[in-house]
């Protein structure tokens, strides 16, 4: 489904910049049909109480998503923007680190649907978020 072969060190690049990096989120895995990356939970990215940030985690998903809609598309052509997040926060995370698993739920010509699954250490599910991203024209 990628528009080329890409290797793990060519996504990390675009997640070792901006708000990605500063956050230390890197990818993990990709496979046919997902990207894996992953995200310590350091203060960073801990809200007042020492939990793992909601935010943070949107962050996550939402990076995790664009990246792999950008890496469908023509970079010549076309770029994917975020049109619409959303998630559901299911048990906290105090320490450790998170993985997200990113995969398509829908791959149209203008839009892309991705349902990215966070996880913790242990491997429960800690946050279920759907990513909606446009595709425009450069």
């Amino acid at each position: 489904m990628w528009y080329k072969s890409y290797s793990l060190e060519e996504i990390n690049k675009l997640f070792a910049k901006n708000m990605t990096g500063f956050l230390g989120i890197e990818a993990i895995e990709i496979t046919e049909g997902s990207i894996v990356a992953r995200m310590p939970v350091t203060d960073k990215v801990k809200q007042p109480y020492g939990l793992l940030h909601g935010g943070a985690s949107v962050v996550l998903a939402e990076s995790v998503g664009s990246v792999a809609t950008n890496l469908i598309v023509d970079p010549e052509k076309y770029i994917g923007v975020g049109l619409e997040v959303n998630a559901n926060h299911l048990r906290p995370v105090l320490s450790g680190e998170v993985t997200a698993i990113c995969m398509p739920l829908h791959i149209g010509g203008k839009t892309h649907v991705w349902d990215i699954k966070i996880k913790d250490g242990k491997g429960r599910l800690t946050c279920v978020s759907r990513l909606t991203v446009a595709i425009i024209r450069k």
